[in-house]
């Protein structure tokens, strides 16, 4: 069976025992802190676990993106030198929330894989739990009982607590679990050694398949376990590797989920793959084929991941991404010989294969293609400029060893890997100190932990059964009692209190907008509310303390300055939105935002700067909209359908329930759950304050409204005032600057000339002052020219002749920068480089520098050390 066809197969045989299908939820979480990636199949039915929520339907099936690159489950060193471990994996799934349990679950997973796909049952084991006495969890009795009915005795496993009890954390939702393991080796492999013995032994041909997790218990912040209030299934099946199965292949890289992208990197490569099935192959082919798994693993989490709305960048989630795909390009630079961009041409074929069932990767194809592209053409830039570092690190050694510091240094400050630095030092006949390397790793790592590690109390629970409601569509101000409280503490934040009241007017974080502030006040006290988030589908409000009576009856206040100043940059964001779609093209999609009460910041796609006329014009188009005195059309609770039926701009990366929240405001219709103004006016007046870009084909715009704009308009008069003043108050205050550039303009010209003329009158001087040792003509000096006028020197005293060796200090502004100029010929036959030469002897000015073989320069910020660097400079020739 083809992967789709596999697919299909899964998802029509849940549907035929009643589950829902619904479709994958992003690969990038917005709602749980707890987790930067979805990372497994119920990270998006969490809530429901947890009892915070109700989903649509008991029974669910569906088949999610999953990405395990992160925190507990990171799968990142073993891609590529396996053939069943991926960044990102599709994880088929079915569920059961308080509705059917071990009895049904085992049975249809049974059928589904012998019956439907015909698997051969002599190739499958199970296993159960064993049980856990210190923590009153006994072997898992029934669905030992239930197995028996399938399968023999010897197949089925007793499982200990590592590999047959899952957790989605240290706290939370747990149980034990029965997995399925398949053991696809050779009939004559199978004669020799049986598979039982090799069940969770990481062996790459008898590998799990499907995990059947019952969601039993809560693990407490203590460690201890307490029982759900429901019982739950949890499925889990590896889809790469049924598709291995199911195809009858040994890796899940020779099935036909990788086989076309494969293909695609031999095209592009001219090198050639070789399917698990080749044994005894040499250690070079070894090498291209770990490399090419790894770039087609990694090149469907960085498109899918991009699609999803996570751009590559240097934090959090971003910079997770961007490791990802440096890691690719460096297997590609190191093993393919790829100098120039590739993975983005693989785009359009992964877009082939799935934009059938994950529509986003077809519809975002051309931003994800563009951001591979240029995030590729840096990091080669970045490889490139690394190993001008290395050349300098392999010169200040001596002896063969380079320092571990120094190589982590490279890793750390230039992301220029460990085995890429090995590998040249190697070439080189260096090697670096290993220890000392993980050392500084280990400890960086820990520096890291510590910055963030959050310690979370269980919840105390006021009021139980409780569901919150949410009030601050039409109320700022409500009576409330705080139903649950918890205790965190971090070392970032310090300890704060979560607190979660039965209805609500504070807004949490969310779609860009930020959390709203505010107060708690009783008969006795108020307690200051710092900010609102969601988690898990509650509100919880963050305090610093908590009432001493937290049982008092409430007044939850939000601040309703910053609610309203924050309600104007919101509205606006759509007008904006709208208005960059009409000036600059359909194509424009938000692909990121912030609202808060100061300003607004909007991302989205486009593909050249915007330019001064269109930014008028989308201002031009908000303020007319803003003057048209438009007012809030409010849907709630509408069918998602009819809301895209009336023209609903949806965000991708964005989970949408059946029934969404949509505004309007005249021809601006979009899916948005934030706080907005009544009316346009109210907004005042919309104005850009910058324009950039951000990554490849996403630009970035910060705009202010009201209260901002008046403040703005404000200090730019102000400006003009104190221009005006030192202009003597002229009549025409743009004509007189006109006039003060060109003059500086004409003044500019003379000094350059000026400059000119001295270094021709320093030429003679400085020519008499040329040593000749070792046949080359050496002079090292500084002179009184700035940088430029060094240049001008260099080049003139170089046609005084061959052989020549100049190293010219200037120090203008206290600014310390050395120009090196070496005749072509000594380049050539002596193997003398400028640019080697002032990063060495940039050392002395504090700094650095390059060029090419035959001139270049360093700048630096100690201008003491010149004189320590000129005396250096003939150590080169001598």
């Amino acid at each position: 069976m083809k992967s789709q066809d596999i697919r299909k197969a899964y998802l029509q045989f849940f549907e035929s025992k009643g589950h829902l299908i619904v479709p994958s939820a992003p690969i990038v979480l917005k709602d749980d802190p707890t987790l930067m990636f979805n990372n497994s199949g119920m990270a998006q039915f969490k809530e429901f676990f947890l009892g915070n929520g109700t989903p649509k339907s008991p029974r669910i099936a569906d088949t999610q993106k999953c990405l395990r690159v992160s925190g507990k489950h990171n799968d990142l060193e073993d891609v590529g030198f396996d053939t069943y471990h991926h960044t990102m994996f599709e994880m088929l799934g079915n569920w059961s929330f308080g509705d059917y349990f071990k009895k049904e679950a085992l049975a249809w997973a049974w059928e589904f894989l012998t019956e439907v796909l015909k698997l051969d049952k002599d190739r499958l084991y199970v296993s159960v739990f064993e049980g856990n006495p210190s923590e009153n969890v006994p072997f898992d009795q029934e669905a030992f009982d239930i197995w028996k009915q399938y399968v023999a005795e010897d197949r089925i496993i007793l499982g200990n607590k590592k590999d047959n009890f899952w957790e989605m954390g240290d706290q939370g939702p747990c149980g034990p679990c029965s997995e399925i393991h398949i053991d696809l080796r050779t009939d004559a492999e199978r004669a020799a050694v049986s598979g039982r013995s090799l069940v969770n032994a990481d062996h790459p041909q008898v590998v799990e398949i499907w995990n059947n997790v019952f969601m039993e218990f809560n693990r407490k912040a203590d460690g201890s376990l307490e029982k759900l209030p429901a019982q739950h299934v949890d499925t889990g099946m590896g889809f790469e590797r049924l598709c291995m199965a199911m195809q009858k292949v040994t890796s899940n890289y020779d099935t036909d989920v990788f086989t076309p992208l494969i293909e695609k990197v031999e095209q592009i490569t001219g090198l050639h793959y070789t399917s698990n099935e080749v044994k005894n192959i040499s250690e070079e082919q070894n090498k291209i084929n770990i490399a090419i798994r790894v770039i087609v693993d990694h090149v469907r989490a960085v498109a899918f991941a991009i699609a999803d709305g996570q751009l590559p960048s240097n934090g959090g989630a971003g910079y997770v991404i961007r490791r990802i795909l440096r890691r690719a390009i460096r297997y590609g630079f190191t093993f393919l010989n790829t100098k120039e961009p590739f993975i983005y041409k693989l785009v359009p074929v992964l877009a082939d294969q799935m934009g059938e069932f994950f529509p986003e990767i077809k519809s975002q194809q051309q931003l994800v293609t563009n951001v591979i592209r240029e995030e590729e053409a840096s990091f080669l830039r970045t490889l490139d400029q690394g190993l001008q570092l290395l050349d300098k690190v392999v010169a200040e050694t001596s002896g063969k060893e380079v320092k571990g510091e120094k190589v982590f240094e490279l890793y750390d400050t230039f992301g220029f890997p460990k085995d890429l630095t090995a590998l040249i030092l190697k070439e080189r006949g260096y090697t670096y100190n290993e220890a000392d390397f993980e050392s500084e790793l280990q400890a960086q790592k820990a520096r890291s932990r510590a910055a963030s590690e959050v310690s979370t109390e269980d919840w105390s629970v006021l009021i139980p059964g409780n569901v919150e409601t949410f009030v601050g569509y039409d109320q700022t101000e409500n009576e409330v009692k705080i139903t649950r409280i918890r205790k965190v503490d971090s070392k970032k934040d310090g300890v704060l209190y979560q607190i979660v009241l039965d209805n609500t007017p504070f807004y949490p974080e969310g779609g860009g907008q930020v959390g709203d502030k505010g107060t708690l006040v009783s008969a006795n006290e108020t307690i200051e509310i710092i900010d609102t988030k969601k988690e898990n589908n509650l509100i919880l409000h963050f305090a610093k303390q908590l009432p001493e009576n937290v049982e008092a009856n409430f007044v939850a206040q939000v601040n309703t300055d910053l609610r309203t100043a924050t309600s104007k940059n919101h509205s606006a964001t759509h007008l904006m939105h709208l208005a960059l779609r009409t000036v600059l093209g359909t194509h424009v999609e938000q692909k990121g935002s912030l609202v808060n009460p100061d300003y607004l910041r909007f991302d989205f796609s486009h593909f050249a700067k915007v330019t001064d006329e269109e930014i008028s014009k989308v201002e031009a188009f908000v303020n007319a909209r803003i003057e048209e005195q438009l007012q809030l059309v409010e849907y709630r609770n509408l069918p998602i359908q009819e809301a895209m039926a009336k023209g609903a701009m949806a965000l991708f990366g964005e989970k949408y329930g059946d029934t969404v929240r949509m505004i309007e405001f005249g021809d601006s219709r979009e899916l948005c759950g934030g706080i907005h103004v009544k009316n346009t006016a109210d907004i005042w007046h919309f104005k850009i304050i910058s324009e950039g870009a951000v990554a490849a084909g996403i630009r970035r715009v910060e705009a202010i409204t009201g209260e901002a704009v008046k403040k703005f308009f404000s200090q730019q008069e102000e400006m003009l005032a104190s221009i005006k003043e030192i202009l003597k108050n002229p009549q025409d205050t743009l004509k007189s600057v006109v006039s003060l550039q060109d003059d500086n303009a004409k003044l500019k010209k003379q000094v350059e000339q000026l400059l000119k003329e001295k270094a021709k009158g320093l030429k003679g001087e400085l020519a008499s002052q040329l040593q000749e040792i070792n046949g080359v003509k050496f002079l090292a000096a500084q002179v009184d020219l700035n940088p430029e006028g060094a240049k001008d020197l260099a080049y003139e005293l170089g046609t005084l002749g061959t052989n020549l060796f100049l190293v010219l200090a200037t120090a203008e502004d206290d600014k310390p920068m050395l120009t090196c100029y070496i005749s072509k010929e000594l380049v050539a036959e002596k193997n003398l480089n400028a640019g080697a030469v002032v990063r060495e002897l940039g050392k002395y000015i504090q700094g650095g520098g390059g060029g090419q073989p035959f001139f270049a320069t360093a700048g630096g910020k100690n201008v003491a050390g010149i004189k320590e660097a000129l005396a250096q400079a003939v150590s080169f020739v001598q």
